[in-house]
């Protein structure tokens, strides 16, 4: 992995082919890059473009992603996220049993709060990039359910304990200052489509009693490797089926259940989850590379499905509330939709009053 000297470049056209000639070395000796041009910047709540690279000697992709901080949100990731969690993981060297994209740099500026990944460009791979405006088919489901088993099963329990690499990784809890969204407002935005069950809660109800409680269960029971925020948005579909995730800003240990509720509740339509989910829990089980004895039993794993609604429907609410300030309103709406549908099917209510009692 690529470490500093290299510097993080303030803009993608400062980039100069002596800088991605050293990022792309390690996995490319030889290749000697001419021009980096910017073919498309998307800028969010960090920087993001895809660059084309061109090469005077030896040979590498056309095109890499990049990724970096936007200083207008440090405070924001900071204070959820973590700022260098993602990087950290990728300089680790640390194994993943799981599709993601190759990171060709992880670069940190720690007193600069800043940070840079170059990694693959995944369309050239034909990877289908999704969101909640195109859910995924229950088969693509199955699959992602099964990678993230595979994830969570190489580091259950005493093995993450045990992977000297990932002793910076932080347990998953609660953070503050989402009891100032204004969820009255994506309530309005959904009307009909939000149960009554979760229309009646104020936003105090929702931090306090449904989103906290339940974020507390995540340091109880085995510990993992958690990708964070595997929410559809963070996921693509190979030409082979493969579900990959991308951005793990968020990456923690913590209990498996946040993982698979918060990908499979908001990865599928309402009919389609419904009709689905049981067989994907024992998909998921099955799935788990783990002695007998370790695996979860079937009902515990059915309990901390029906509690991880609370993180899916917390975040989507929130954002849904803020606009356009953080995502598109059409994903928004779509995430908060699914998450609230479920929150009413699965009586996510009562099932965190049994897990803390």
């Amino acid at each position: 992995m690529t470490q500093a000297p290299l510097m993080i470049p303030s803009d993608w056209s400062d980039i100069t082919p002596e800088w991605m000639s050293a990022v792309l070395g390690p996995n490319h000796p030889g290749a000697e890059v001419s021009a980096v041009s910017v073919q498309l910047r998307d800028d969010g709540t960090n920087r993001r473009a895809r660059l084309g690279v061109s090469y005077a000697n030896g040979t590498g992709p056309a095109s890499v992603f990049a990724k970096a901080v936007d200083p207008e949100h440090v405070v924001l990731h900071k204070m959820t996220s973590g700022l260098f969690h993602e990087p950290r993981l990728f300089d680790s060297g640390v194994s993943l049993p799981i599709e993601t994209p190759l990171v060709y740099a992880a670069l940190i500026d720690a007193d600069a709060d800043n940070f840079c990944l170059v990694m693959e460009d995944m369309v050239a791979r034909g990877a289908d990039m999704r969101d909640a405006t195109r859910p995924m088919t229950v088969e693509q489901a199955a699959n992602g359910v099964r990678a993230l088993a595979r994830l969570h099963g190489r580091y259950w329990g005493p093995r993450i304990a045990a992977e000297s690499s990932l002793g910076w990784l932080e347990p998953f809890e609660t953070w503050e200052g989402m009891d100032a969204a204004p969820i009255e407002q994506a309530f309005a935005y959904l009307g009909d489509d939000v149960p009554d069950e979760v229309s009646s809660l104020s936003i105090g109800d929702l931090i306090d009693d449904i989103w906290k409680p339940y974020i507390r269960t995540l340091t109880k029971g085995p510990q993992t490797l958690l990708h964070g925020d595997p929410h559809i948005g963070n996921t693509y579909v190979l030409p082979d089926g493969e579900v990959g995730f991308l951005d793990w800003q968020v990456v923690r240990r913590g209990n498996w259940s946040l993982d698979l509720g918060y990908f499979l509740q908001g990865a599928l339509t309402v009919d389609d989850r419904r009709h689905s989910e049981r067989d994907l829990l024992t998909e998921y089980r099955d799935a788990l590379a783990l002695p007998e004895s370790e695996k979860p039993a079937a009902d515990e794993i059915l309990l901390g499905y029906r509690t991880s609604v609370a993180h899916g429907l917390t975040l989507w609410l929130c954002t849904a509330s803020a606009g356009e300030l953080w995502q598109r309103p059409d994903i928004a709406r779509a995430l908060a939709r699914r998450y609230s549908v479920a929150y009413a099917d699965l009586d996510t209510r009562e099932a965190i009053s049994e897990l803390a009692g």
